[in-house]
């Protein structure tokens, strides 16, 4: 069987056979003594003081660095319109600078379109006395031995020959009157009444480096314009080569017309050998 027992007593309650108090009526029920929570009321409330203690603390360091934040904040950008400040007047003095380098040329300019008038040839009063003689040996040159412009310098620089200096060799070439095509030609027949030479070895002496070195275009009117007799000018070159060299007759041929010989024509060299001992 199941046996109900009464509930314990809670503690400091007092027991059933306990005398009513004073003051209550006789017969009512005696009121449930409180519990005791005064002790652990406190302790929470201390805990809870200290939770907020805490959290107000923290709270305050944050505030304390979001104001050093912002105060670096504004520091820095009340430092940036200084610094703008500063290289504005580099900005404005840039175009100065400039202004100053492009204007600089232009005074440097002025002394340089005069320098050619000072390198100009001097005046007929001022001629050095070296000018001078190289002006006349050139004209000497050019009226006895129809010598070419280019010839004429080579002999007044030479150290074989008048050994003037090149300004004085230029300014002689330069003021000599001379008709250098006439002297071509001049040269030209030289060649071909002396040494009897043909029409295409007299252009290629005229124009040679290492021969009269008058231009391509002087030869040519000095080879055209000259009057000769090819076909003699052949059989005079078969007679020396001949006399002085015992040649035969088809060797003498072949030399007459060899490019690297005296280079006439075929029809010149076979007039010269069928006419060799006429």
């Amino acid at each position: 069987m199941n046996s109900t027992l009464p509930p314990s007593p809670e503690p400091g309650a007092p027991g059933p056979s306990s005398a009513p108090q004073f003051g209550m009526p006789a017969g009512a029920p005696a009121p449930a003594p409180q519990k005791k929570r005064g002790k652990w009321f406190i302790a929470g409330g201390c805990g809870c003081l200290a939770i907020i203690a805490l959290v107000v603390a923290s709270c305050s360091a944050i505030v304390m660095n979001g104001s050093d934040d912002g105060e670096d904040t504004s520091t820095t950008t009340d430092s940036a319109p200084a610094a703008v400040e500063e290289e504005a007047p580099a900005e404005e003095a840039a175009p100065e600078e400039a202004a100053i380098e492009e204007e600089v040329p232009a005074e440097e300019e002025a002394p340089a379109e005069e320098t050619p008038a000072e390198e100009e040839a001097p005046a007929e009063g001022d001629v050095p006395a070296e000018y001078t003689s190289a002006l006349n040996s050139a004209e000497s040159y050019s009226e006895m031995l129809h010598m070419s412009k280019q010839g004429i310098f080579d002999q007044l620089t030479s150290e074989y020959g008048d050994q003037f200096s090149e300004e004085a060799a230029q300014y002689a070439v330069d003021n000599l009157e001379a008709d250098w095509n006439d002297n071509a030609l001049k040269s030209a027949e030289s060649y071909s009444e002396t040494l009897h030479m043909s029409k295409q070895g007299i252009y290629d002496q005229l124009t040679s480096e290492y021969g009269e070195q008058f231009t391509e275009e002087q030869a040519q009117y000095a080879i055209d314009t000259i009057v000769a007799d090819w076909n003699q000018n052949a059989l005079e070159s078969a007679k020396s080569y001949r006399d002085t060299m015992d040649m035969s007759p088809e060797a003498i041929r072949d030399q007459l017309s060899s490019e690297y010989g005296d280079q006439f024509t075929q029809e010149e060299a076979d007039y010269a050998v069928e006419n060799l001992d006429g």
